[in-house]
Parts: C-alpha cells; sequence; structure tokens
C-alpha cells in the first residue's frame, strides 16, 4: 500500500499550522513529513487553497503562511490544473456527486496517477472519477489504518 500515489487536501494542509485543530493539528503533523518521503503529490489548487484559507481565517500570519506554501512546493511533487481537469470536474459538480472543487481536485490528482485523496471533506470511501477519497482523521483523532498503510508509519 505505501507504494501508491496519493494527494493531500488542503484541510490537512490547514490542520499543519492550525494549533486550534486539537487531534486533527497532532495528525496532520504525522502526516506532512512522513508524505514527503513517499509518493504524495500536491495539487497547486490545494496549495492556493491552503493560503486563502489560512489567510483568510487569520490561522497565522500570511508571511508564515506563504512560507509554508513555498516549502510544500519544493518538499512535493506538484500538480497543475489542466484544462482536461476542469472538463472531468464540471460534469461530476453539475451531477452532484462533488462541489466543482472537490471534483476539480480529484480530477487533477487522478492525472498525476493518485489513487487516493487524504481529505475530510468528502465521502470517506467514495470512488470518483477512479480515485479513493479517504479521511485520515478518526473520531478518536488517531491516524487511520489505510493512512498508516499509505504513510508507511
Amino acid at each position: 500500500m505505501a507504494d501508491r500515489r496519493f494527494t493531500l487536501d488542503s484541510n490537512v494542509l490547514v490542520y499543519v499550522v492550525d494549533g486550534r485543530a486539537g487531534a486533527k493539528h497532532e495528525v496532520a503533523r504525522r502526516i506532512i513529513p512522513a508524505a514527503a518521503r513517499r509518493d504524495c503529490w500536491l495539487t497547486l489548487q490545494a496549495v492556493s487553497e491552503f493560503y486563502a484559507a489560512v489567510s483568510r481565517k487569520r490561522i497565522v500570519p500570511d508571511a508564515l503562511a506563504a512560507e509554508r506554501a513555498v516549502d510544500w512546493l519544493t518538499a512535493f511533487r506538484c500538480v497543475p490544473v489542466s484544462e482536461q481537469a476542469i472538463r472531468t470536474a464540471l460534469p461530476l459538480a453539475v451531477a452532484g456527486r462533488a462541489s466543482y472543487w472537490d471534483a476539480l481536485l480529484v480530477a487533477t490528482a487522478a492525472e498525476a496517477g493518485c489513487a487516493v485523496v487524504l481529505t475530510e471533506d468528502m465521502a470517506d470511501g467514495a470512488i470518483l472519477g477512479g480515485v479513493r477519497i479517504h479521511n485520515p482523521f478518526t473520531a478518536a483523532g488517531e491516524l487511520t489504518d489505510l493512512t498508516r498503510q499509505l504513510l508507511d508509519i
């Protein structure tokens, strides 16, 4: 399982800098460094959403949010949104399978060869565009078994 390519949604990135997120903050702090050592690609959309959310909610100063975003651009392989990803996301959003932004993230991840998206924003266990959606956070605030397998920890 640890050899499967995956990606992280912006909520995981936000939790890593949000000390007020409690157990989710602690789990995200374990996910990010482990993911950087695995076959984890970030979408440029997720990095951008991270910066927008953190700065809008004033979770950390804008300069620190920008620094973290640049760190992730350096630490991870990154994939931009393509025209084809937009064409794939639009019908998924129109059909109500996901919000447009979630469908776009998944379509972009699929183009990069990702098998799994770690996120809490979509239905855990769903398959969207051939990509499995997985919530890495348990109710008790621990890493899930699948997340441990992906991260090889």
